[in-house]
């Protein structure tokens, strides 16, 4: 389905907004916060605005599979971002995915599924506050 085409209810389901420079997607590697399960790593940074949607970066390496199975691998994780999986993303917050080999397999709806719960999951860890350190950078007891 093209942007601006219609679910079942006639609704439509609009891509969500995506990261385009490289920087942005450094930004979400370094900030430190990021969550694994067996189809990708999510790897999150809030913007300094915190004001506006998620945005959503993909990556999928060439270690991962052919450029066949990389396209199908990009598409499936757009498709599954668009139909919902982008709703559990926090406003103000860029993600980026890494996919695995397993994402080329995987039956739709469990990537559907580890893709809702890997936003909620890092979430939790963005929201947390961080622990104060000391002077020296150790964690304060």
């Amino acid at each position: 389905m093209a942007n601006g085409a219609q679910d079942q209810d006639g609704r439509s389901k609009a891509a969500p907004k995506r990261l385009r420079r490289r920087s942005e997607f450094l930004r979400a590697a370094s900030s430190g916060i990021s969550c694994s399960l067996p189809v990708f790593k999510v790897q999150m940074a809030r913007r300094e605005s915190s004001a506006g949607e998620p945005r959503f970066g993909l990556t999928v390496t060439k270690k991962t599979a052919g450029a066949v199975g990389r396209n199908r691998i990009r598409r499936r994780l757009r498709e599954a971002l668009r139909l919902g999986g982008a709703l559990a993303g926090v406003e103000g917050c860029d993600y980026v995915f890494v996919a695995r080999r397993n994402a080329l397999t995987a039956p739709f709806n469990e990537l559907r599924t580890q893709m809702t719960e890997a936003l909620a999951r890092i979430g939790r860890k963005g929201a947390a506050p961080s622990a104060p350190k000391r002077e020296n950078g150790a964690p304060a007891p």
